[in-house]
């Protein structure tokens, strides 16, 4: 499938490269570990961004699709492929046409990047038609929190912020999205943290879900 959405975040992309360091210092480098345990076989990354999992996959991963339609954010994916001890293939593409047949990967990965898809129903769809039956889900997100009040607020502050971060929405209820789109949830680990000492502690959902 082939789309000709052009998404380009110039100076969220260049923003977004230093503030990921400073959250992977304060762990989610860890997250991103936990999230590529145990993979195997070939695999598809929606919304590769700057490529900070590509050092987390284990050598029984045999090949990665890594998508990322942002200019500024695949070229630094592209350099931290060369620096990776997996296969990784970076291409242009988005989440909502992805690059592959029907069934043709044993996993797919979602990290950081539901949020910001114009259609998470779309992307986990396309998800869905792209991974084999039997195969995973391994998905590690931010989600809207539990408290109503709290949702209230994500809600109300998402009439700004995705205009200004990227897409970026805070009051995304992604759990119920990967149920909706047909996978069965097997493990699913929700914790608040803050990727930057500037920014309060938001919920994060961690786990694997299975395509029937």
């Amino acid at each position: 499938m082939t789309s000709t959405q052009e998404v380009r975040h110039p100076v969220f992309a260049r923003f977004y490269k230093r503030f990921s360091v400073q959250a992977e210092a304060r762990g989610q480098s860890e997250h991103r570990r936990e999230l590529m345990r145990g993979a195997e076989g070939r695999v598809i990354e929606v919304g590769a961004g700057n490529g900070l999992n590509f050092a987390h996959y284990p050598e029984a991963v045999t090949e990665v699709v890594a998508v990322e339609p942002e200019s500024t954010l695949r070229a630094e994916a592209l350099r931290a492929a060369e620096r990776a001890t997996a296969q990784i293939r970076v291409v242009d593409g988005v989440a909502d046409s992805l690059p592959g047949e029907d069934r043709s990967f044993d996993i797919g990965v979602a990290s950081l990047v539901l949020c910001s898809v114009p259609d998470p129903g779309t992307a986990l769809s396309e998800l869905f038609r792209v991974i084999r039956p039997g195969g995973e889900l391994r998905f590690y997100e931010h989600v809207v929190a539990s408290r109503p009040d709290a949702a209230r607020l994500m809600r109300i502050g998402d009439t700004l912020w995705p205009r200004v971060s990227g897409g970026c929405h805070m009051s995304r209820d992604t759990g119920w999205g990967i149920e909706r789109a047909g996978f069965e949830i097997e493990s699913c680990g929700r914790f608040p943290f803050s990727p930057s000492k500037l920014m309060p502690a938001v919920p994060h959902v961690l786990g694997v879900a299975r395509r029937p």
